[in-house]
């Protein structure tokens, strides 16, 4: 099936940053549209995105360059010819672009190509992209795992890390599962409200409250979950996602908002088996930095068996360095963001050599979000169990979770909810 017609705007993201947004048309009228998301917190090693650094646009962070590769050297390579299948096309991009991270032409321009390709050739084939990527067995709901209290990079407030996430496994369905989540989303806001603490939100939709300790955090969401009339660790457990390459601070850890104090990696691990004893938590994703090899391992050596370990930053979807993960016995477990690595056929040979090592497999969206729920589909495709795509608010979150119970009601009786067994323990 030939290309037809191509083409890319600049649109906003999330946080109101221009994004690329591409177009892709086959011959017989099939089309795929794409919006690529940014990172706020990014790895040292992820696939780059193009800005064009123009101080009168935007702030620098305009993708009019990266738009205009979609519409013409892309356009030119792939206008008038059957590229052929998914990994043809997406070979015909890195080869155009011919650099490492694909800096020349920008992850951003070519993930959104490669995913507008996908949808469009989905669309001809007159099927779901889901079971376009991931087959007739693609019939695995994820559990939502719901990022309520935002700190970090992600919000203006008092605490050290990024992500506190509230994880309602214990469901019929995934329908249920968000009814669970969201139930307890909003009686932690009220539970804040009574305690006279901020409800705005940060970058991802959570609450963004000053307090007193990171572990606060905790014991407000524990609360929280008991007030919905749940049981934390037997309906809804804890996930954290503490970013720790942001406080990475030659070789040590220095928590930079609630105290100066810095700690090596071993007393971060002790830190990390301290709450596993005391709280029911299912995932740690970035306890460690990206730059710790030697304490990832120490670390995974000592809880991998008790928790799932998901690095993110130390492997940036990027094949090459979940192996050398593999073989230093870091992490058990790869977060997925596509634009880490910028092509569809990409993310999932990472997730075939995350699974055939044992690895589990955590989908994520990005702070700086858009409306495209491609990730929804990603996750059934792959059928990995658990997804992160945000809090209980927020229409560029929300977007993934209507797409999912969409999927699930698409399913029907095939449909299956991953429950806790998607964890890896």
């Amino acid at each position: 099936m030939k290309v037809t017609h191509i083409d890319a705007i600049e649109v906003l993201d999330s946080r109101g940053n221009p994004t690329v947004e591409a177009v892709l048309r086959l011959e017989d009228g099939s089309e795929g549209r794409a919006i690529t998301p940014s990172g706020a917190s990014t790895g040292a090693n992820e696939a780059a995105e193009l800005r064009d650094g123009d101080p009168h646009r935007y702030g620098g962070k305009g993708v009019q360059k990266a738009v205009g590769h979609v519409r013409n050297e892309i356009g030119s390579a792939v206008l008038g010819k059957d590229v052929g299948d998914q990994r043809s096309f997406d070979r015909l991009l890195c080869e155009l672009d011919g650099t490492p991270h694909k800096s020349r032409l920008g992850a951003n321009a070519i993930l959104a190509a490669s995913i507008a390709y996908a949808r469009a050739v989905a669309a001809s084939q007159k099927m779901p992209l889901y079971r376009h990527l991931g087959g007739d067995d693609a019939v695995i709901l994820p559990v939502p795992c719901l990022n309520v209290i935002n700190g970090g990079r992600h919000a203006d407030n008092t605490v050290d890390f990024q992500e506190f996430k509230i994880v309602p496994h214990h469901a019929e369905s995934f329908a249920e599962a968000i009814r669970v989540g969201e139930e307890v989303f909003h009686a932690l806001r009220k539970l804040l409200q009574e305690h006279g603490l901020s409800t705005g939100v940060g970058d991802e939709g959570g609450f963004a409250p000053n307090l007193h300790s990171n572990e606060q955090a905790i014991e407000l969401i524990i609360t929280a979950i008991k007030a919905a009339g749940y049981h934390p660790g037997e309906q809804v457990s804890l996930a954290l996602d503490p970013a720790a390459s942001e406080m990475w601070h030659h070789g040590r850890y220095r928590f930079f908002k609630s105290t100066q104090a810095e700690r090596d990696s071993a007393a971060m691990i002790a830190l990390w088996d301290d709450w596993l004893q005391r709280y029911p938590i299912v995932l740690l994703e970035d306890p460690l930095s990206e730059h710790d090899w030697e304490g990832w391992s120490q670390l995974t050596q000592d809880l991998g068996d008790r928790v799932e370990l998901v690095g993110d930053d130390i492997f940036c979807t990027n094949p090459n360095l979940l192996k050398r993960g593999i073989h230093e016995g870091v992490a058990n477990s790869i977060l997925i963001k596509p634009n880490q690595i910028g092509t569809v056929t990409e993310t999932l040979d990472c997730v075939e050599q995350a699974k055939a090592a044992g690895y589990g497999c955590y989908v994520s969206h990005r702070s700086g979000e858009t409306e495209d729920t491609f990730i929804a589909d990603l996750v059934v495709a792959i059928g990995c169990g658990h997804i992160k795509t945000g809090s209980g608010c927020r229409g560029e979150r929300t977007a993934k979770f209507n797409r999912l119970l969409r999927i699930e009601h698409e399913l029907g009786s095939r449909a299956r909810f991953a429950g806790r067994s998607a964890f890896i323990r």
